[in-house]
């Protein structure tokens, strides 16, 4: 069955796409969820008013998020672990501490989006990224202090 994608799915094609699927994938879950409309010529003249709101959408989601960026690539954030010999932190920073910290300081980031390369496990300076849009990245310094 071929449909038309009404927004982006992960593997199988991106907004405004005419893709094929089979029956039941389009009938039980696309057309349900609307994620998708089944190719008719009424449902391309929908589409193409949809894409026009969603580029105007767009273009505001990626200016925020270019903002949002900018202050957080200024910002510090300070996090006290529990430290043992040597320097070494008892467990790790985790995502959620990081998510939890920012949200002290007023800013709401799912910890889905922050990106941390490698577990900090030890006290110091780190750079963490922050994925706020598609290709929007904001550089965060994480200071990492014993608890005392």
């Amino acid at each position: 069955m071929k449909v038309i994608l009404r927004k982006d799915v992960d593997n199988l094609g991106m907004m405004g796409e005419v893709v094929s699927v089979k029956n039941g994938y389009a009938r039980n879950f696309l057309v349900p969820r609307d994620i998708a409309y089944v190719a008719s010529p009424g449902a391309i003249k929908a589409l193409e008013v949809e894409k026009k709101q969603y580029a105007k959408r767009r273009l505001k989601e990626k200016g925020d998020a270019e903002f949002l960026a900018n202050t957080l690539s200024e910002l510090q954030i300070s996090i006290a672990m529990k430290v043992g010999d040597e320097g070494k932190l008892y467990g790790s920073v985790t995502n959620q501490m990081i998510a939890d910290e920012l949200a002290l300081k007023g800013y709401s980031i799912d910890k889905k989006h922050i990106v941390v390369d490698e577990p900090i496990k030890s006290l110091g300076v780190f750079a963490v990224k922050i994925k706020l849009f598609t290709d929007v990245v904001a550089n965060l310094k994480v200071w990492v202090i014993s608890q005392e």
